[in-house]
């Protein structure tokens, strides 16, 4: 992406940030992180954070308490990288623990919140803050998952990552589930998931179980699948 500095100069601005160069009326704004495991999600939300350290600005960050795969006090990415964040059982707690004088949020794993994190979000881009969502765009059968719909529908700035198909190598959109395991929320890794392209994924493990394969064969819904935490 690129812009116009003022001397006519072309200028290197990354994606999704264009918007915020020469805001008029100051105010707080949303940034959404998405896409499937193993694109990059975490690392890109650190990295924002960590520059906006580098700017001295107030950060707080947020992490749902059921995901504990790696720390339970961290963010971290897959590669290992790692943020101090507070974990919280619910959207509406992350209210009680911003301050006013915070100028950045940033929210990882958003996909496992309660939808009233989009207000929570709302709320806090409307006292002037900077919010910065990163989560899973989609579940393990490719439907929309969780907040994370209507977050991006109310963000100002959206970037949808990409991984590598762990099968043929093209880019990946999906979240590969490998177990049989039938819950919409089972946190793992590698152990469970790998990323898959559109014409790889296989959610219901048609291929994967040495089943004929039939793309159009009906597959679960998400009302036909119970809500729980598997570790």
């Amino acid at each position: 992406m690129e812009g116009n500095a003022a001397d006519g100069r072309l200028l290197e601005i990354p994606q999704g940030e264009l918007m915020f160069i020469n805001q008029g009326r100051h105010s707080g704004w949303i940034e959404v992180v998405c896409g499937p495991m193993f694109s990059g999600k975490t690392e890109e939300l650190i990295r924002r954070l960590r520059l906006s350290l580098i700017a001295k600005q107030k950060v707080r960050i947020f992490k749902p308490m059921t995901d504990n795969r790696y720390s339970e006090e961290h963010i971290v990415s897959h590669d290992d990288q790692k943020f101090v964040c507070t974990p919280v059982a619910v959207s509406k707690d992350i209210m009680g623990k911003v301050k006013d004088h915070t100028q950045v949020i940033g929210i990882d794993e958003a996909q496992f919140f309660d939808e009233k994190l989009v207000d929570v979000c709302q709320t806090l881009a409307n006292r002037g803050m900077r919010v910065i969502v990163a989560g899973l765009d989609q579940d393990y059968l490719g439907v929309p998952f969780g907040p994370m719909p209507n977050l991006m529908a109310v963000a100002e700035s959206v970037l949808k990552l990409k991984a590598i198909c762990m099968v043929c190598g093209g880019l990946a959109s999906k979240s590969q589930r490998l177990t049989n395991e039938n819950a919409q929320v089972v946190i793992g890794a590698k152990d469970r998931y790998e990323a898959r392209c559109r014409a790889c994924f296989d959610p219901d493990l048609g291929n994967e179980n040495g089943l004929p394969f039939e793309p159009d064969r009906q597959k679960p819904t998400r009302q036909d699948i119970p809500r729980q935490i598997s570790g």
